[in-house]
């Protein structure tokens, strides 16, 4: 998946919006940052840690946990460039309901 069909992926979500956070580019629910844009290489997403090792469990090439604390916590780092665009999906839709209130929800895909 290249970088601008997964803006427009994150961009489709209920009120999602692009900022920007310490010069990198963001992707947030009224305010609350669910994916990060750092590198070309990957974009971070902001998973729970069950989630997280999930992920590293079912597509260990394709993910990896952020340095330090903030993987501990559940960012994730997704090589969105070479992975399967429905996991991708599913994915990026948990980090989105992870920062949504949650009185909002996800048209059915």
């Amino acid at each position: 998946m290249t970088d601008e069909d997964l803006i427009a992926l994150a961009l489709s979500l209920p009120e999602a919006a692009e900022s920007s956070h310490f010069g990198t580019r963001d992707f947030r629910v009224r305010g609350k940052i669910f994916m990060t844009l750092p590198d070309p290489d990957f974009c971070v997403l902001k998973l729970m840690p069950d989630q997280h090792q999930m992920a590293l469990a079912t597509m260990p090439e394709h993910v990896a946990p952020m340095p330090g604390g903030w993987g501990l916590k559940g960012s994730t780092r997704l090589f969105h460039h070479r992975a399967d665009t429905d996991a991708i999906r599913v994915l990026l839709r948990r980090a989105w309901r992870n920062v949504a209130p949650k009185s909002m929800t996800l048209p059915a895909d």
